[in-house]
């Protein structure tokens, strides 16, 4: 089933196996950062671990046999805010509530604006360079960042709208900075060697989640103007990009310690608007479980565009039935041809430094069972 020895080979990312990114911290990463939270050791020597600890990680990514790597986001503490707190204008606040999982709730931080948004520096610039550094010339250094929908749906948010109001009484000036911003950083990343870029993306699980839906039209938003606005925000900031520069996003529906956001919902709310957004090269999408309902919606997909199929869970180590698996394929084959489509877990398997429930074994095999059902497929 799905063997076929004519399909072609990827040579930019994403390829026919693939990650979305983070990595399960290792012990001595997770040590190091309370002794620095504890004033035990300095920045200097916590950023001395991360790099020990991401040289290692580089490698194994090679040994498994990955075509596209990452730091793992070792730097990070979430797959968003530590990105947003980066720019001019926007800083790290404390409120009463994290993020509502199912079952579980993250520590209540979020990304407030003090003043403009705007880009001067950005810490990652500096990550990037490293990890650009010591991946060599034998695959490509991903950088992940989030996408600007993702920060004002943060700016939105009820605890932050008010300060949001009143930096940016104008909505439309709001839209503009950070564009300008993201498009600052984007480039910023290009001039550090940056040529495969994925842009991350909560939004859309939520705007085709059928529990958001009924809790946004109680308070009277009209969330197909919600999706418009989103839409255009991520296709400004990637519009006359360098052509070498690959920008790809992936959308998340919610991955903290092995539990998911909302209650579901398949992507035709929103599939459209979504896989219309120009300039993208490939999206990166969860099909796990059947919360994402089914394939009917990649119809939209253009021609140009590959599908990087989010078929295995990072959120457990066991791993899927391979039978399923090569079904599920020849399913999404209805809608999209074989040769734009690719295979990756439905997320990272650390999208905060808390990580998902399983072990760092379970990871590597996860990707390495990906690996050879992607060889079988395309031999």
């Amino acid at each position: 089933m799905c063997t076929h020895t004519e399909l072609k080979q990827r040579s930019v990312t994403p390829y026919r196996y693939d990650i979305v990114g983070s990595f399960l911290r290792p012990q001595a990463l997770k040590d190091a950062r309370l002794q620095f939270q504890n004033g035990q050791i300095t920045a200097d020597q916590l950023t001395a671990i991360e790099d020990a600890e991401i040289v290692k990680l580089v490698q194994k990514q090679k040994e498994v046999g990955l075509q596209a790597v990452t730091d793992g986001e070792f730097r990070r503490s979430w797959w968003h805010l530590d990105f947003f707190w980066g720019f001019d204008g926007v800083d790290r606040t404390i409120i009463d509530q994290g993020y509502q999982f199912n079952g579980a709730q993250s520590r209540p931080e979020t990304a407030r604006l003090t003043g403009k948004i705007r880009f001067t520096s950005h810490p990652f610039v500096a990550h990037f360079a490293f990890l650009n550094e010591i991946a060599g010339d034998d695959v490509a250094a991903r950088q992940s960042i989030p996408a600007a929908a993702q920060l004002l749906f943060e700016l939105d948010r009820a605890e932050n709208k008010e300060f949001t109001q009143a930096i940016y009484p104008d909505r439309a000036e709001l839209l503009a900075d950070i564009t300008e911003a993201y498009k600052a950083a984007i480039l910023a990343f290009y001039e550090a060697g940056c040529r495969s870029l994925q842009i991350d993306d909560c939004t859309w699980g939520a705007l085709c989640d059928e529990q958001f839906i009924a809790i946004m039209e109680q308070i009277g938003v009209n969330v197909a103007d919600y999706a418009n606005e989103f839409a255009k925000l991520n296709e400004n900031i990637v519009t006359g990009l360098p052509e070498d520069l690959v920008v790809t996003t992936h959308v998340c529906r919610g991955n903290y310690v092995s539990t998911h956001a909302g209650v579901g919902g398949g992507y035709e709310p929103i599939a459209e608007k979504l896989l219309g957004i120009e300039n993208y090269s490939g999206y990166y999408l969860e099909f796990d479980t059947e919360r994402a309902g089914d394939f009917k919606p990649l119809r939209f997909v253009k021609d140009d565009q590959q599908v990087v199929l989010g078929l295995f869970s990072s959120k457990f180590g066991e791993l899927e039935n391979k039978e399923q698996i090569l079904k599920r394929i020849e399913e999404a084959k209805q809608y999209v041809d074989l040769d734009r489509i690719c295979l990756s877990p439905q997320c990272g398997f650390a999208s905060t430094e808390e990580g998902n429930h399983l072990t760092e074994e379970q990871q590597w095999r996860k990707l390495a069972f990906i690996k050879e059902i992607a060889e079988e497929i395309w031999k």
